[in-house]
């Protein structure tokens, strides 16, 4: 297993991404969802220039309310990601130029649109949940793997035996978003 620190060039950044990025809480959920279908999308696109050698089929994406275990699961079925993958894209290219960012927008805070840009909407995840995991297994021929975070710049990553090609965002809902658990909730988003 590895753990490590997340990049980041700003001490305490998910407070500051809470402040000011994330007003509107609900964006979490538009947030994870728009990310599974790009990993989908991007994987018609592979499989139809012939880069990916997979079966397409008819991939879902689910989100699943565990109200018992105080839990939101997002998974889809799409391009996945290797080790690698994870390390960069969730661990590095979130925080690349965070402080800049951060600096440029923190008065424009309530603009939502810019959140995608930079690769932040996947923190997102954060103002409602304490602890985030996701485990993934790329359509390449790898490992999946398991990460995890806390909230902390502390993450770990190891490998997971997923055997299906796909990722799965595991939310461990905060005392303090314990409504995003009511379907209601969730349906209204």
């Amino acid at each position: 297993m590895a753990t490590g620190k997340i990049n980041v060039s700003v001490e305490n950044i998910f407070p500051l991404i809470k402040k000011f990025l994330y007003s509107d809480h609900e964006i979490f959920l538009r947030e994870l969802i728009s990310n599974a279908t790009d990993a989908t999308l991007k994987l018609k696109h592979l499989t139809s220039i012939g880069e990916a050698k997979v079966e397409y089929g008819n991939p879902l994406i689910e989100v699943k309310v565990d109200k018992d275990n105080k839990r939101i699961h997002i998974s889809d079925q799409g391009i996945g990601m290797t080790e690698d993958e994870v390390k960069k894209y969730i661990n590095e290219v979130a925080f690349s130029g965070a402080e800049e960012f951060l600096d440029k927008y923190k008065d424009a805070g309530k603009d939502a649109g810019i959140i995608g840009h930079f690769g932040l909407g996947f923190y997102s995840a954060f103002m409602v949940a304490d602890k985030v995991e996701i485990i993934t297994k790329s359509f390449k021929d790898e490992p999946a793997v398991h990460w995890s975070c806390d909230g902390s710049p502390e993450f770990s990553l190891e490998q997971h035996d997923k055997t299906e090609r796909g990722t799965e965002i595991i939310l461990h809902i905060a005392e303090d978003s314990e409504e995003f658990l009511e379907d209601a909730k969730i349906r209204e988003h």
